[in-house]
Order: C-alpha cells, then sequence, then structure tokens
C-alpha cells in the first residue's frame, strides 16, 4: 500500500489513483484507502490497467453484489460481443464496434444525455464501472456531475420547492433516447413507466443530501400539474448540469473509471461512428433510495 495514492483533479469531483494493479490480488487496507477516496471524491479514475472480464468483475464486487447487465435497446447477441462466457450476464459492452455488420454492444456513437444509471429500477445500482478496451483519439469523453454541489447551492426557493417531492424516472428509453425492447412511446409524461424516486436522497454512507434526477425527458414530479412539473424539472436541471459542477474524463487504453451512481449523474460526447470505441461495465447492486 505504501505505493498507493490519490490526486484529486481540482474540478468538482474526481480523482486518480496512482501505484495500484487492479490484476493482482488487493489486501484489505488498501481496498480500505480506495473505498475512502471513493466517498470522497464520487469518481476513481485508475489509469493503465490491465484487466480481463473475470478480474473486472472481482474488483467491481468488492464494493458490494454485481448487478445483472440491463435490457438494451439495441438488437445485438451478447454471446457475440467477446465478452467471457462467464461474465455474459454480469458485463455490459458499450460499443460502437460491429462483428459481421451487427453491432456487439449497445449506445453506438451518439451523443448520451445527462442522466443517472438505470434509476428506472426501484433499487438503482449504487455505483458503475467503466473499462476502457479501445477509444477513439479526444472524442467520447464522458463527463461527471457532482450532485452533491448541485443540491448544497440550489437557491432558498428551489429548495423548498423540491422538499419531500417525488419524481417519475422513464424506463422505456435509454441515455441515447433509444426506445428499449418491450416498451412503447408514451406521450402523456403523467403515465411514464418507471420506478417513483424523491428528487432529493441521503446517501447511505455519507449522509449526505443530493439531486436525484435520473433522466430529463419523461419525467414527471408528483402532485404538480405538467406545466408546474416541467417548470420546476427544467430550473432544477438548468441549476445542476453548470459546467461548475462537472468534471470530463478523456479516455485512454486502460482507464478504468467508477462513480457513485447515488450522487453523480454522466453524459458522454458523440464521436466520429466510423471510429471504435469499445468498453466493458459492471455495476453493483444498489439498496432503497432514502428521501432526505
Amino acid at each position: 500500500m505504501t505505493d498507493l495514492w490519490i490526486q484529486p483533479t481540482g474540478a468538482a469531483l474526481a480523482a486518480d489513483v496512482h501505484g495500484v494493479d487492479l490484476s493482482k490480488p488487493m489486501d484489505d487496507a488498501t481496498f480500505a484507502k480506495i473505498a475512502d477516496a471513493w466517498g470522497k471524491h464520487l469518481v476513481l479514475r485508475f489509469s493503465g490497467q490491465k484487466l480481463d472480464d473475470p478480474t473486472l468483475m472481482k474488483f467491481s464486487a468488492r464494493f458490494g453484489e454485481l448487478d445483472r447487465v440491463p435490457i438494451s435497446a439495441a438488437n445485438h447477441d451478447r454471446k457475440d460481443s467477446g465478452v467471457a462466457a462467464e461474465a455474459i450476464d454480469w458485463v455490459a459492452v458499450i460499443a460502437s464496434v460491429k462483428k459481421d455488420g451487427k453491432a456487439v454492444g449497445g449506445l453506438g456513437s451518439y451523443e448520451l444525455v445527462w442522466h443517472t444509471d438505470m434509476s428506472y429500477n426501484p433499487l438503482p445500482p449504487r455505483a458503475s464501472l467503466l473499462y476502457a478496451l479501445e477509444v477513439p483519439p479526444d472524442s467520447g469523453n464522458t463527463g461527471f456531475l457532482n450532485m452533491y454541489a448541485a443540491y448544497e447551492t440550489l437557491s432558498d426557493e428551489l429548495k423548498r420547492a423540491v422538499e419531500g417531492k417525488t419524481c417519475i424516472h422513464d424506463s422505456s428509453r435509454n441515455s441515447a433516447g433509444e426506445l428499449r425492447r418491450g416498451f412503447q412511446t408514451t406521450l402523456d409524461v403523467t403515465k411514464t413507466p418507471g420506478a417513483v424516486h424523491p428528487l432529493v436522497r441521503l446517501h447511505p454512507v455519507t449522509r449526505r443530501k443530493a439531486l436525484f434526477l435520473g433522466r430529463r425527458p419523461g419525467a414527471y414530479i408528483h402532485g404538480l400539474s405538467i406545466e408546474e412539473s416541467e417548470r420546476l424539472l427544467n430550473a432544477i436541471w438548468a441549476h445542476a448540469t453548470q459546467e461548475r459542477f462537472a468534471w470530463y474524463q478523456k479516455w485512454r487504453i486502460g482507464d478504468l473509471v467508477m462513480w457513485d451512481n447515488r450522487c453523480v449523474m454522466h453524459r458522454r460526447d458523440a464521436f466520429d461512428e466510423s471510429l471504435r470505441r469499445l468498453m466493458h461495465r459492471t455495476q453493483i447492486v444498489g439498496e432503497p433510495v432514502l428521501a432526505a
């Protein structure tokens, strides 16, 4: 553990973890230091790693039970994705790569809007870990937002407006706006399918309050008219997505980035569809969303 050190990015969140090879066994003291840094910085980057799927799963599982791969909008067969056989149900492929003209993963090359992973589920994952196998040069970057800071800097008026409110998180579309398999378009936001969560959640470990927004499209705040809900959501999102709360990851092969899905939102820049980008992702099973 003597070689392990943490370097904050200097932005609103995120830090680099230096001096650790995640492909090798890790003692409890080293893991405890990493877990502590994650709690402080919300997003951690481990650069220069060489991980196969079982090793990625093993490290991820130190943070909790692995979550199953979510329902995809893309028509791709995970058996042809290049994921290790024992990892098919646990490692998602995020890729623009095609094999025999067919996508090997989801989410292509287009822009992904600000979102919280799988917040449309009753128990959204507590963490996501994304590992870069192939990346385009200086494109397809990923932005992260500190939702603690977003909540703490709300005006008094907006804090009062969101207090005790709950919101629908749309399960029908992914972060690229694609309709998931088995769903139909819903025009009335009061009937949007998906879990209902508090707008402000209490982190179960840090006990800090964070905005919990999911995705903007399809959202609806219970107890308000559609017009009132839209106005309040627009105001909250305009505040929460300011650049002062953000940090952007510029991907390199061998980067593993993990984030706390309970207090962080993220998005992706679009990139040229002719370029190859291949990522493997694991997620950690979450816990009930606590109202603040």
